[in-house]
């Protein structure tokens, strides 16, 4: 295995691990609400900073990114997400878990701006380098549930982050030895993109994704963080939390399905149709939710988080043939900076929304959300393919 493959087995890994650890604590609060005797709503809203600083602090590391050693900014972010779960393990209040989970969503911030453009840099096919990575994200959010159900039922809510902490630890030490700073000269980055806009296509471009990275955002994090509940209220019955946790990782492994198949699919379909269309698949897979009880709303939950999933594979593909190396980390933050960074509006959506109706009132705003990115993916396709077509038309004839 040479240094690019290795560097691309750890980035995998990362994703995995970035999704993973934000995905703990919304799964064992179902069983905090008994030991600490407060509601979903009220402890929910404690992981608020958590999720607005996963998105907020995407843009300072991605200028670093930009500016200095992506691989050396990846082992920081996982020795930084170690030592953030194990202060979480150990608080002794609620104040201090607050704090410790804000700190855990700063380390995790360092991912998707570094991790993404790092990636890109050492994949020799991106459709399928970018799918698989996809993948091993969505692993972290579909067995995360699962995975930390179980333990907090054997072993405690605190085990469920002391045990991933040691873990990650670990990682970050062997990425350190595995690694080095092979090709990672920000003076020898590409200042051009594959396929030039003008300027003002470019911002109208830009200006676009970036409402489409505000309403994807939301729909992404209402949706994952709230599946567990979804389905603890969705299938009316007395489920025990090891049982919630295991189905929710069974509907959220469809968005890696989703992924697998979108890397195979950008092979030969331009990305900005396949865009439009997973936008179209995934309003209509939530508008089902919001309706749908039992059974039927974990097919409807398989469908929504299939086209979440698959829209943020092919989208980052998009936005990856438009933008050039050397400031790629910078775009890329910004991207990521507004869908995570309204994590935090996302938490009090859920909580305010869940007080007033429910998740019935839940979805059915989700669902209004996703009609406007439907309209912004519908926008990014028929500009995008009049771009594609001029670029055609000045190439040179062989």
């Amino acid at each position: 295995m040479n240094e690019m493959q290795r560097k691309l087995g750890f980035i995998n890994i990362g994703h995995f691990a970035d999704h993973y650890v934000l995905l703990i604590f919304p799964t064992v609060v179902i069983g905090m609400q008994a030991e600490l005797g407060r509601s979903y709503a009220e402890l929910i809203v404690l992981s608020t900073a958590c999720f607005i600083a996963f998105g907020l602090f995407a843009l300072p590391f991605g200028w670093i990114g930009d500016h200095w050693s992506r691989r050396n900014m990846i082992a920081i972010f996982f020795f930084g997400i170690a030592l953030s779960l194990a202060a979480v393990a150990a608080s002794p209040n609620l104040i201090a878990l607050a704090v410790s989970l804000f700190v855990l969503g700063v380390f995790a911030a360092i991912y998707h701006p570094v991790g993404f453009t790092l990636l890109l840099a050492n994949s020799k096919n991106r459709g399928r380098d970018v799918a698989t990575n996809g993948v091993f994200g969505n692993l972290g959010v579909a067995l995360a549930p699962g995975i930390t159900a179980v333990i907090a039922s054997f072993l405690g809510w605190r085990a469920a982050f002391a045990i991933p902490a040691v873990v990650c630890g670990l990682i970050g030490f062997a990425f350190l030895l595995l690694t080095t700073d092979q090709k990672e000269n920000p003076a020898e980055r590409k200042q051009t993109a594959e396929v030039k806009m003008t300027f003002a296509i470019g911002a109208i471009f830009f200006g676009v994704y970036a409402l489409l990275s505000f309403s994807g955002g939301l729909v992404f994090n209402i949706m994952t963080i709230s599946v567990p509940k979804i389905i603890d209220e969705g299938i009316r019955g007395d489920i025990p939390l090891a049982w919630i946790g295991s189905i929710a990782t069974v509907v959220l492994l469809f968005g890696g399905i989703a992924q697998l198949t979108v890397g195979q699919l950008v092979q030969r379909i331009p990305p900005h149709y396949l865009f439009a269309a997973i936008g179209v698949m995934q309003g209509i897979g939530i508008a089902l939710s919001a309706v749908a009880s039992g059974y039927m709303l974990l097919i409807a939950l398989a469908i929504s988080i299939a086209a979440i999933y698959g829209q943020i594979t092919v989208g980052d593909l998009v936005i990856a043939r438009y933008t050039a190396d050397a400031w790629r980390s910078r775009v890329y933050a910004v991207r990521y900076f507004i869908t995570y960074v309204i994590s935090g509006a996302a938490i009090t959506m859920i909580a305010v929304l869940y007080g007033r109706g429910g998740f019935d009132l839940v979805l059915g705003v989700t669902a209004v959300i996703a009609l406007g990115f439907v309209a912004g993916t519908i926008g990014v396709e028929l500009l995008v393919n009049g771009v594609e077509r001029d670029s055609k038309a000045v190439q040179p004839a062989e």
